[in-house]
């Protein structure tokens, strides 16, 4: 059989055993995936895709029913697909919004704090893989027995300072980065939810690493309006406040778009929001919610600091199944909390479950002699090790 009808055969098989196109909302793909929206999952003959020659595992997620197949081969699959059955071609965006019609409060939840997170990845890795190189050269007795490679080789030292305020630059400033990601995720102008960010980093404000201090010596500094006393205190580092403020800053912008005259919108608008977003901030959210955070917070180091090697177990006993719901990137939030305030273990522990996911794969590959399990195995299980799970989880181990 030539490579094309692999392809077509593939493809047919796909569509007849996800119930048909009439069962289809919606399908895209992505670099691996087929992405399919089904109108009842349940339609749809598990067991017979995953014995489909190109298919190499299949799992369900965020409302979302998606068929592994491999880089390239699954743009030509699709191809194929969406004309055996007639379908339109759609969007990954399209096709989360389909999706998410089909999802419950928790899932909802889960997929807006991604959908904010996610893009700001590369910014974050880049910042922290500089942190590390920052601490490669400052740690004492990595190198030495008893200095670092600044103090051995003065030189570096300019190259160590500028490294560490590169590298601390996204966690210093990152509500500007939260706020222009999440309103534009709630429908708001993503450029005044970056002013809101701004707003509550700002030089004027105490900064929030001084809080602690300034309360002990009691010199917090404060805003007398109207006889309240408000506070004011910036909110680096921070997460769960500058989420609600760019929710707030959304829904005030969507309502006064619709009560200012068309002639003064442009005016107005922004004006009032900025305005209204930040004294509720100030005065009554940014305080809750800076709290709120600091106990979610606290309560995972509690977890990791009390309990020890138990609380990692806990931690890492949990990880899979968050993974397989698509709850792990609730953790995000935290994670970045942690490190800004000072260092995070979550990453650690996260490693080893994704090591483990591996581990067990490449075990598989080496044990069975099913060749298409081998080559899933060779391919998820590398993945896994990299940090990609999913292929690992649903294509291999669960299913042995």
């Amino acid at each position: 059989m030539t490579k094309e009808e692999r392809y077509q055969a593939s493809a047919e098989q796909i569509l007849a055993l996800v119930g048909g196109k009439e069962n289809i909302i919606s399908a895209a793909h992505c670099a691996t995936r087929l992405r399919l929206v089904l109108k009842d999952e349940a339609k749809a003959n598990v067991n017979e895709i995953l014995k489909v020659d190109l298919v190499k595992g299949q799992f369900a997620n965020g409302g979302q029913f998606q068929i592994i197949i491999g880089s390239g081969t699954v743009d030509e699959v699709y191809k194929r697909f969406i004309e055996a059955g007639g379908i339109s071609e759609a969007t990954k965006s399209e096709v989360k919004q389909a999706a998410a019609q089909k999802m419950n409060l928790v899932q909802k939840l889960v997929k807006t704090l991604s959908d904010v997170f996610v893009p700001l990845i590369p910014a974050l890795v880049a910042s922290g893989l500089m942190m590390g190189l920052n601490n490669v050269l400052t740690a004492g007795g990595l190198f030495f027995p008893e200095q670092s490679l600044v103090e051995a080789y003065p030189a570096l030292a300019d190259i160590a300072a500028m490294i560490n305020t590169f590298a601390s630059a996204a966690y210093a400033f990152l509500p500007i980065l939260i706020g222009f990601s999440a309103t534009k995720l709630f429908g708001g102008n993503p450029y005044l939810g970056a002013v809101m960010g701004m707003i509550m980093v700002s030089g004027d404000l105490l900064n929030a690493y001084g809080y602690g201090t300034a309360v002990t010596e009691g010199t917090i500094p404060v805003w007398n309006i109207l006889g309240l006393s408000i506070e004011k205190v910036g909110y680096q580092g921070t997460v769960l406040p500058v989420l609600a403020a760019s929710f707030i800053l959304a829904f005030v912008e969507k309502k006064l778009h619709k009560v200012i005259p068309e002639v003064l919108d442009n005016l107005l608008t922004p004006l009032l929001t900025v305005l209204v977003t930040g004294f509720i901030t100030f005065t009554v959210v940014g305080g809750i919610m800076r709290t709120a955070g600091d106990l979610l917070t606290g309560g995972i180091v509690w977890l990791h600091d009390s309990l020890g090697i138990i609380g990692g177990m806990i931690f890492g006993f949990i990880y899979s199944p968050l993974t397989m719901t698509g709850m792990h990137h609730s953790l995000l939030p935290v994670e970045i909390q942690l490190i800004a305030a000072s260092d995070s273990f979550l990453l650690a522990i996260a490693s080893c479950n994704n090591v483990a996911q591996g581990g067990a794969t490449l075990c598989a590959m080496l044990r069975t002699r099913d060749k298409k399990m081998k080559s899933i195995a060779a391919t998820s299980g590398v993945s896994a090790l990299l940090g990609i799970t999913e292929p690992a989880m649903f294509g291999v181990n669960l299913k042995l």
